[in-house]
């Protein structure tokens, strides 16, 4: 498996995870990326027994970068899209134990833009960001319709890149400076049009663990999916049990990316998942 043989000390693997919704009755599309909450909830204390500390993204970046101390034991949780559970529950789960986190949103989602390509969900509303933030997570940008952005022109790129930039710095009044692709789909192109919107950092998926070496315009995470125990989110704290970034791309995920941009040229624009 790409990047599992890496030579990083276990010590110096940290983990990123991703999470979608938290609840019990998701929508047939999103059931698969699901954590029911009880689950979540024992996959929390498990990070919060493991010692590790909580970081966002942006924190997490400020350290590699040698502009703050970076923690012995770091973990960075993040959440997807801004689902209808994010302040309700999630954000409020993570409060409660100490624990901070990166929320990336959707803002046509969010924002109910006809133009959106998620399937329908109970979703946030933007009056919810603030609260959100209150709970002390960092609120980061997932585009504004959630595209596969390594398909689009340049220009339909930095439209998905700066729209929701500057709606969620209009919401919070202050700057967003994290970023997540949607779906982890990226490309060298894409990479740059984000360092180019005033981005500082972008999470991709990668299903790996990251460390200090990995690539901060596509920091590796580990997707939490509705079949993932505790036992195995306990395996990825302890720095095992996936590969390690940062590694090239596979020919079969470039081999993918161009299937996907022929599609597209047929089909148009389409939802990243």
């Amino acid at each position: 498996m790409a990047g599992s043989d890496s030579g990083i000390p276990v010590g110096e693997r940290i983990p990123v995870l991703l999470y979608h919704a938290v609840m019990d009755d998701p929508p047939a599309w999103i059931a698969p990326f699901t954590v029911r909450p009880a689950e979540f909830a024992a996959q929390l204390d498990a990070v919060v027994d493991s010692g590790r500390t909580a970081l966002t993204v942006s924190g997490l970046v400020e350290a590699l970068a040698g502009r703050a101390p970076l923690p012995e034991r770091p973990i960075v949780i993040t959440i997807d899209d801004g689902f209808a559970d994010l302040p309700t529950l999630t954000a409020p789960a993570l409060a409660g134990r100490g624990l901070t986190a990166t929320a990336y949103l959707t803002t046509g989602a969010i924002g109910g833009d006809p133009e959106c390509l998620l399937p329908r969900a109970a979703m946030m509303t933007p009056a919810q960001v603030k609260e959100v933030a209150d709970c002390g997570l960092e609120i980061g940008a997932h585009t504004r319709t959630h595209p596969q952005l390594d398909t689009l022109p340049a220009h339909a790129v930095r439209r998905e890149l700066l729209e929701p930039k500057a709606v969620l710095e209009d919401l919070l009044g202050g700057p967003v400076p994290a970023f997540a692709y949607p779906h982890g789909y990226n490309s060298r192109g894409v990479r740059k049009l984000v360092r180019e919107a005033g981005y500082t950092s972008a999470t991709a998926v990668r299903d790996a663990l990251s460390s200090p070496g990995d690539d901060l315009f596509r920091i590796a995470r580990l997707m939490l999916r509705s079949t993932d125990t505790t036992a195995e989110l306990e395996r990825w704290l302890s720095g095992l049990g996936a590969p390690v970034a940062p590694f090239p791309d596979s020919l079969r995920t470039v081999g993918w990316r161009g299937y996907r941009r022929a599609k597209e040229l047929i089909h148009g624009p389409t939802f990243a998942g």
